[in-house]
Parts: C-alpha cells; sequence; structure tokens
C-alpha cells in the first residue's frame, strides 16, 4: 500500500553528519527498565520500534563508567569491553529492520548513586546531592578528575563504535548529567576556568563533544540532548537566556540537536497538564539559529502535526519515546495509510512510574511492551489459536474491551454484553473529569477495531442473569464487570469499616455522575486513602464548579502515588490555584473524628459533605455465588473484577485472560527470564 501523500514528508531521508535516516521517525531515548542485566528484554523492545518503521532507535542513557552507578535504576552499561557484545548484538537486531541505532552516553554526576560501587560521587562543587533519599555529597571535581572524565567519557565513544552504533549521544538534559551541572548556576559555585562566567561553565560541555566528534571521526553521527529550558527552575536555562546562549555557542557543532526540557517532570508531563506539541513554545527557535537536523519530542501522535511540524521547519525529525511505547508501529500505520489503527498514546505516565520501582517499562495502551522476548507477544501479530470458538464477554470496561479485540484477532466469534447505555465501564466514567478526555483513546481505539470485525459485536443495555448467560450457550464466559468505589472508608491505611449517620457520606462516582446535585457553593470534604489521582481530580472537579473544598489524608503528601508519574507537583499547583484547604496527616478512626498522626490534634469539620476515595469493591457477584461453574464450563474472571488496580493493569489482565483463554493447556505464569551468570 502506498503512502498517501499529505504524509510523504515524514517518509523522506534525512542525512545526519555521515549517515542517513531513512525517515523522520525518531524513537527518543528512554529507560526500558531491563539494564544491562536483562539485554535480550532490552533489545527485543528496541527492535520491535525498528520493525515497526521507526527510522531511528536510540538506546537510553548508558553509564559510561563505574562513577556513574544509578544503582536501583536498571539503565544500560557500557563501561569496559565486556559491555560491546551486548551492545553489538542490540545494535544488529535493530539495523536488520533499516533503522539507524542510537546510544546516549551520560554520567550522571550529582544524581548519580555509587551505592554498589562505592565510588565518590562526583561533580561540579561539594554540594548535596540531587537524590535526596540518598544522604550523601559530591566531591568537588578537581583538573585530575574533569580529565579523568573526559577520557572515561572518550572510551565509551570508542566502545559505542566498535559495538556499530550509527549515532553517538553526547548528554546535557534533564538535569540527569553531569554536563548539565557543570552548566547550571544552581549546582556550580566553582570559581576557575570551569565555573563563574557562561563561557567558563559551558566549557566542559564543548570539550566533551569535541572529544567526541574526533573519537568518531565521520564514522557515526555524533548528537547533542539538550534541555533548553527549566521551567520549574528560577535561576534555570530559559529559551529566551543561556538556554539559546548554548545552542547560539554550539550551533554548528553537533551533527543532530536532541532539544527538550529539564526537569523530567516537565519533559514527560502528562496529557491532564499538557497538550500535545507542549514543549514546541519553548523549542521553535533552534532551526533558526543551526543548520543541523533538531529533534524533538511533545507526545506526537497526530500525523497532522507532525508533517507540519517538518514542512514549517520547526522540527527535522519528530522524536517520540511514550508514542513509540503506545505504538511501535505508529509509523508503518501512517505508511500504510491505517490512521485509525493507531494506538494513540494517552499522557498516563504509567511507562515512566515503572522507572521508580526499577521494572521493565508497562502501558495502558500497548499490553504486549516489554513482552516481546519474555513472552514472546507482538503488538500486531494474533496469538495463535489451533480451534475456533466463541465467546461472551460481560462488561466493556478496559478489560471486557482488551479481552474482546484479542479474541477477536485471532479470529474467534466475540459477543460483549454491556449492561448500561453506553461502552468503556471506569474509562467512560473517569475521562468526563477535569484533563483525563485523552485518556477515552483506550476505549476507543478498541471499540472501533470491534466494529470493523464481522465476528464482534457489542450490544449495549444488556444486563445479564445467570439464565441469560446459560442461554447464551457460548464455549467461554469472561466477567469483566469492573469494581465500585467503597464508602466504609476502608482504603490504603485502614481496613475496618467506619460508620456514621452524622454525615452524608459520597463516593467518586456520586460526583463523576453528578448524584449529589446542588447549584450552590457547598462545602466538601475530600478523604484520600487511595493516594493515586482520583482524590485530587474529584477535587479539581468540585472546585472547578465553585465548591469549597478540604482535602484530608493520612499520609503526609498530596496524591502521594503520583510522584511516580510524575505530576504530583502540578495536582499541588493546580489545586492550590483553585483555592483548596490542605490536611495532611489527619486518619480518620471509628468515632468519625480526623485526628493528626503527629500531634494527635483533632481536624474541625467544616462540612457535612465527605468524599471518600479509598478502596474498590470488585463487582464479582455473578462469579463469587458459584453457580455460574454448574452451568458453564469455562469462566474467567479478568481486570478490576478480579482485582481492581490500575486501568494499565485492567487492559493487561484483559490481554492475559484472552490469551489463556486460547490456549488454556499452556502455563499464564511461564515466561523466559535471563540470567546474569558468566
Amino acid at each position: 500500500m502506498t503512502k498517501p501523500s499529505q504524509y510523504k514528508a515524514l517518509f523522506a531521508p534525512l542525512k545526519i553528519g555521515p549517515v542517513t535516516a531513512p525517515n523522520r521517525f525518531f524513537a527518543s531515548p528512554h529507560s526500558t527498565g531491563h539494564g544491562w542485566t536483562e539485554p535480550k528484554g532490552a533489545i527485543a523492545l528496541r527492535a520491535m520500534k525498528a520493525e515497526g518503521g521507526w527510522g531511528t532507535v536510540a538506546v537510553g542513557l548508558t553509564e559510561i563508567s563505574p562513577s556513574s552507578d544509578y544503582a536501583n535504576h536498571p539503565m544500560e552499561r557500557i563501561w569496559d569491553e565486556k559491555d560491546i557484545p551486548r551492545h553489538h548484538l542490540q545494535v544488529n537486531e535493530i539495523k536488520k529492520h533499516g533503522s539507524l541505532s542510537a546510544i546516549e552516553l551520560g554520567h550522571g554526576g550529582m544524581q548519580s548513586r555509587n551505592l554498589t560501587t562505592g565510588l565518590p560521587i562526583i561533580g561540579p562543587s561539594n554540594l548535596s546531592i540531587l537524590r535526596p533519599e540518598i544522604p550523601s555529597q559530591s566531591k568537588a571535581m578537581d583538573l585530575t578528575d574533569i580529565k579523568s572524565f573526559r577520557n572515561e567519557h572518550k572510551a565509551a565513544v570508542k566502545r559505542s563504535l566498535k559495538a556499530g552504533y550509527d549515532i553517538i549521544y553526547v548528554y546535557a538534559a534533564h538535569g540527569l548529567s553531569i554536563l548539565s551541572h557543570f552548566l547550571s548556576v544552581n549546582t556550580n559555585k566553582r570559581l576557575d576556568q570551569y565555573g563563574g562566567t557562561f563561557e567558563n561553565r559551558i566549557r566542559l560541555l564543548k570539550e566533551v563533544l569535541e572529544d567526541t566528534l574526533e573519537m568518531a571521526n565521520g564514522t557515526a553521527a555524533v548528537a547533542l540532548r539538550f534541555s533548553i529550558a527549566e521551567p520549574d527552575k528560577p535561576f534555570g536555562m530559559s529559551q529566551d537566556g543561556e538556554g539559546r546562549d548554548v545552542i547560539e555557542a554550539l550551533a554548528e557543532h553537533p551533527d543532530l540537536w536532541d532539544i527538550n526540557l529539564s526537569g523530567w517532570p516537565k519533559d514527560s508531563q502528562t496529557s491532564r497538564f499538557a497538550d500535545e506539541g507542549f514543549q514546541l513554545e519553548y523549542t521553535n527557535f533552534v532551526k533558526s539559529i543551526t543548520s543541523k537536523p533538531v529533534v524533538g519530542v511533545g507526545r506526537f501522535t497526530s500525523p497532522d502535526l507532525m508533517v507540519s511540524l517538518i514542512k514549517n521547519q520547526q522540527l527535522d525529525l519528530i522524536g517520540g519515546a511514550r508514542p513509540s511505547i503506545a505504538d511501535p508501529f505508529l509509523p508503518s500505520k501512517i505508511k500504510n495509510n491505517q490512521i485509525e489503527n493507531i494506538r494513540e498514546c494517552i499522557g498516563c505516565n504509567v511507562c515512566v512510574s515503572m522507572d521508580a520501582y526499577g521494572v521493565p517499562v508497562k502501558c495502558t495502551q500497548n499490553p504486549t511492551i516489554s513482552e516481546e522476548w519474555r513472552k514472546g507477544w507482538h503488538p500486531e501479530t494474533p496469538p495463535i489459536s489451533r480451534k475456533k470458538e466463541t465467546h461472551l464477554i460481560i462488561g466493556s470496561g478496559p478489560a471486557g474491551l482488551e479481552c474482546a479485540l484479542t479474541l477477536a484477532n485471532a479470529g474467534h466469534e466475540v459477543t460483549v454484553a454491556e449492561a448500561k447505555d453506553e461502552p468503556g465501564g471506569r474509562i467512560a466514567q473517569e475521562s468526563k473529569l477535569p484533563g483525563l478526555n485523552t485518556w477515552r483513546r483506550v476505549i476507543d481505539y478498541r471499540i472501533f477495531q470491534l466494529s470493523q470485525k464481522k465476528n464482534a459485536q457489542i450490544f449495549l443495555s444488556s444486563h445479564m442473569s445467570i439464565n441469560d448467560i446459560t442461554d447464551f450457550n457460548s464455549d467461554t464466559v469472561t466477567i469483566a464487570t469492573g469494581a465500585t468505589w467503597r464508602n466504609d472508608f476502608i482504603g490504603s491505611t485502614n481496613f475496618d469499616p467506619i460508620e456514621t449517620n452524622n454525615y452524608n457520606i459520597l463516593t467518586p462516582e456520586d460526583i463523576i455522575l453528578e448524584k449529589f446535585k446542588n447549584s450552590h457553593k457547598t462545602k466538601f470534604i475530600i478523604y484520600d486513602d487511595d493516594h493515586n489521582y482520583m482524590a485530587s481530580v474529584i477535587a479539581e472537579k468540585l472546585l472547578n464548579n465553585n465548591h469549597d473544598v478540604t482535602y484530608v489524608t493520612p499520609l503526609p503528601t498530596v496524591s502521594t502515588w503520583t510522584q511516580y508519574t510524575l505530576e504530583q507537583g502540578a495536582i499541588i499547583e493546580r489545586l492550590k490555584s483553585l483555592g483548596i484547604k490542605f490536611a495532611l496527616n489527619y486518619k480518620i478512626n471509628q468515632n468519625f473524628e480526623f485526628v493528626n498522626t503527629i500531634d494527635n490534634k483533632k481536624l474541625k469539620l467544616t462540612s457535612k459533605n465527605v468524599v471518600v476515595v479509598g478502596g474498590r469493591i470488585p463487582n464479582d457477584r455473578l462469579f463469587s455465588d458459584g453457580q455460574l461453574f454448574n452451568t458453564v464450563q469455562n469462566v474467567f474472571l479478568t481486570g478490576d473484577c478480579l482485582v481492581p488496580g490500575t486501568m494499565q493493569a485492567a487492559v493487561l489482565l484483559g490481554h492475559q485472560t484472552a490469551r489463556k483463554i486460547l490456549d488454556r493447556n499452556a502455563d499464564a505464569l511461564h515466561s523466559k527470564r535471563e540470567q546474569t551468570i558468566h
């Protein structure tokens, strides 16, 4: 199939120094969570992107030496010659699909931990390191240390060239690089030739860039990844200040500019707080300064926007980390005029959250990510099924729809019965909340795909009794009826129900469905014992409707888990701007008193309306009483009605359930494991 003419610009080759990218799709560097101990998983993930048409596939931050030990974060390594075979295999797997391979070499400087190596953490100045959870300081590098660092970087470049990489990165971005720390007035307090003036602070970056160009010597391209602005720092880089100065000073030095924002919460903002292309206002000017190719990011998923950026000379390459995770085959689908088949990134940052745990990346839209090698899953190839069957799926939330689509893709007859008058389950509800509208992509994609299949049907307003299920006479029945928010205050810090007749107890569903109707300004207390996004977004909805809201939580922080999705700071700022009141460290007791966990003071309640955001109860009634087992042989539970969790967990459970149905003799828990014994 020929590519549609309006998108031809995205498939034009581009010369980057001595190499040529086959198209304008650039899978940006990001950690896969496999690190150097699980290379086969990382290699298979990146090879899948190359197979899907990303013209350049970059490896995430790769430690150049033992003095840059990120400890619990599973980073790539190229410390010595023993690391080369692993990288050589990765290069070959990427290149066999016609893509360029790139490696992002970096030293963490004041972001390093060195917990396993025991080496001193180094940086421009003797300051506390930039990881508050690590009680350590950085050693101020003397000139000998600087020379050693440059030599370590050159050695890593040499090893990268030996492995066969087409593009070698110099990394000065996200506040995660020693080069960023030398550039920044916040971390560089030196008074010698590497500190003080801008010319001195940029010196090390320029030297390392020149070293890398000299080592590459025209055999590989050299890219500079640079954070052009630090919007969250009062004295940080800015696009109209020193960020621009860096571009002007080094304009023609690298073969490729990779530009972005710092820190990471600004660079990888969620869709709740930033629209597609949100970085463009900071990066638009770069092409006017340099003649070299420029790649940028901004959670790009719209082919029309991508084309306009190329044609208007705002970018030369479309960078994508999260979009390439959500759909490794995004470029191929654009090329083949299958735009409607793209699994668009929803910007939920579940992928980002995995970094905090040091585990392989997960994705709400793409349940096959990180399972390419372990389980042999492919995002576009249906599971093999020897026998075609009929399947009834009760519930059309994220788990039910994913299960249905996976079964239908395998050629089975699928019927989805939804009790409500609209499909989508929890996502149909939650996507109506402030900032969460892109989450609808999860259900819209799956509903559309099912609608195009003759072997799949969705019936709405179809409440199924046990007799209805029995009469349907399908080969299997999968219950995907979701979960309901509790109103008894059982949550993450309380396992016993609390009752009261003196207050109006509401749940998130009551607020979302507007069961509580009051056009007048009303006072609400939101008690957050869930600690994810829900309490904050319910608060935002009420505040937007001019109600008075007090956010109460037994923990010392707001929406604690959202620190892992990089949006906790943005949540706090949004709620503050709307006039919320915070009461942290207040836990409810059996007397319905909110007691401070530090000083035992009681919170004076100013409202009779309490929204409790705690645990959820699985809607498993069809299954739990055991009657179905007497009439239907193959019954499965999946998603939140099996165990309430995140959207991503529900989609993954739906996918796993479908694969279990397709091969009921397979060991669902089995997957290949890498062993690091040498």
